[in-house]
C-alpha cells in the first residue's frame, strides 16, 4: 500500500507538531512542513504531495492565496484548516479551488474523512480536466482534417468520401495521425499556391 504524501502548512509550531503526530498515526506520510503560504507553495511545487493541509492565516501569504496558486497549477488538493468559520472565509475558500474545510479545534474523526474526500474529488477533478483536454484535442483534430479534405477536394477535384479515404490511406500508411497528414497536405497545397 502506498502511503498518502501529505504537506502540513501551518504557522504555529505545536499545532503544526500536533497536525503532524495525528497524521502519521493515521498512517499518512507527512512530506514538508510550512509555516507560510509562500514557502508552502515552494514546498508542493517541489515535494508533489497528495495533499496540502494548509491553516488560512498565515504570514507572507494566507492559506487562500495559496490554495488558489495550488488550485490554478493542479499541484495537490487543499485541505484548509482554521479557527475561524465565517461565510466569508468559506466563500474565499471556494472560489481558491479549496477541496475540503475543517474547523479548529478537530478530532482525528473529523480530518480523516476531509482528508479522504479531498484525495477522492481531486481524483475525479484531473479526470474530468483530462477528458475535457481529451475532447478539445479531437475537435482541434477533426477541424484540421476538415479543412484538408476541403483543400483536396478544390485542388484535386475528387469528392469528398475519397478526399476523406486518401488521408485515412496516408495516415496508415506512413503511420502518423490523420492530424498530421491533414496539416502535410494544408501545407503542400498552400505552397503550391
Amino acid at each position: 500500500m502506498v502511503m498518502t504524501r501529505i504537506l502540513i502548512a501551518e504557522d504555529e509550531a505545536i499545532p503544526r507538531m500536533g497536525l503532524r503526530e495525528m497524521l502519521q498515526d493515521q498512517g499518512y506520510q507527512v512530506v514538508g512542513e510550512a509555516a507560510d503560504g509562500k514557502t508552502a507553495v515552494d514546498l508542493a511545487r517541489s515535494l508533489r504531495p497528495d495533499l496540502v493541509v494548509m491553516d488560512i492565516m498565515m504570514p507572507e501569504m494566507d492559506g487562500i492565496a495559496a490554495s488558489r496558486l495550488l488550485s490554478e497549477e493542479r499541484l495537490a488538493p487543499v485541505l484548509l484548516v482554521t479557527a475561524y468559520n465565517d461565510r466569508e472565509l468559506v466563500e474565499r475558500a471556494k472560489e481558491a479551488g479549496v477541496f475540503s474545510y475543517v474547523s479548529k479545534p478537530f478530532t482525528e474523526q473529523q480530518l480523516v474523512p476531509q482528508i479522504e474526500l479531498a484525495l477522492a474529488r481531486f481524483v475525479e477533478f484531473q479526470a474530468l480536466f483530462r477528458e475535457a483536454g481529451d475532447a478539445r484535442s479531437a475537435l482541434e483534430s477533426r477541424k484540421v482534417v476538415e479543412r484538408a479534405k476541403s483543400a483536396l477536394m478544390v485542388s484535386e477535384g475528387i469528392s469528398e468520401p475519397e478526399a476523406y479515404r486518401r488521408i485515412q490511406r496516408l495516415s496508415m500508411n506512413k503511420r502518423r495521425t490523420m492530424k498530421e497528414i491533414a496539416e502535410a497536405i494544408l501545407l503542400t497545397i498552400q505552397g503550391d499556391l
